[in-house]
């Protein structure tokens, strides 16, 4: 009996010196990593630092930065226009013009194409799309201007006709002419170039006399006259 006693006693005394054994291991443990832990803690720390520190040193400062410098364009100085640059420009403008009167005589019939007038040959009205200009039987008409002979006919209402072609556009045509003309088509003629002389052979102006009928036109449209020799 007392046997089987001693045997449960030491059994159990055993167990108790396991349990404290096992105690003191965790408490050894736990220790230790405990310590590991503040280590690493440690470690880490500086490298955050470091780390918020090279983020700060890396980012440049709104003194540190490099300005730009804008260009600014400066407008070019526009040349003052003088009297020698406009009449350069007018001698080489092809529209513009040096004009004259093809004869010297008063005008007996206006340029009318806005309105009817009165036709005295055929007593009825009509538009007129030139001038009548008075002159001798047999007098020089002259070229208004410098240009280039397009065409002569006889026309059966105006007679003899010259048709010149000048720069810009223009053309001028003269009517009315004997039959005694000057120039052919092709023929290249100057400002007061004879080209014809004055005549009667327009048949629906011949109360008129010896006269020249002139009109111009300028991309093909109707011109007044005036405003032609105005150029000139």
């Amino acid at each position: 009996m007392s046997n089987k006693k001693f045997g449960t006693g030491a059994k159990y005394a055993a167990c108790i010196l396991a349990l404290i054994a096992v105690a003191a291991g965790v408490t050894v443990y736990m220790t230790q990593r405990g310590k590991q832990t503040v280590q690493e803690a440690a470690i880490q720390e500086p490298m955050v630092e470091n780390l918020a520190a090279s983020t700060q040193a890396a980012q440049p400062s709104e003194a540190s930065a490099p300005s730009v410098s804008v260009p600014t364009t400066v407008p070019a100085k526009i040349p003052e226009t003088t009297q020698e640059t406009q009449s350069t420009s007018e001698s080489t403008n092809p529209g513009v013009l040096k004009t004259g009167l093809p004869v010297s005589g008063d005008t007996i019939g206006a340029y009318a194409m806005d309105c009817l007038s009165y036709n005295e040959t055929t007593r009825d009205w009509r538009v007129h799309n030139g001038v009548d200009l008075a002159a001798e039987a047999g007098a020089p008409v002259a070229a208004a201007a410098d240009g280039t002979v397009y065409t002569t006919y006889e026309d059966d209402t105006l007679g003899y006709t010259v048709v010149i072609r000048h720069d810009g556009g223009y053309t001028t045509r003269y009517s009315s002419l004997n039959e005694n003309l000057c120039v052919a088509p092709g023929d290249v003629v100057t400002l007061g170039q004879t080209i014809g002389y004055a005549g009667d052979s327009a048949l629906v102006e011949t109360v008129m006399g010896a006269h020249v009928h002139f009109s111009v036109s300028c991309q093909d449209q109707p011109m007044d006259p005036a405003e032609f020799f105005a150029m000139g």
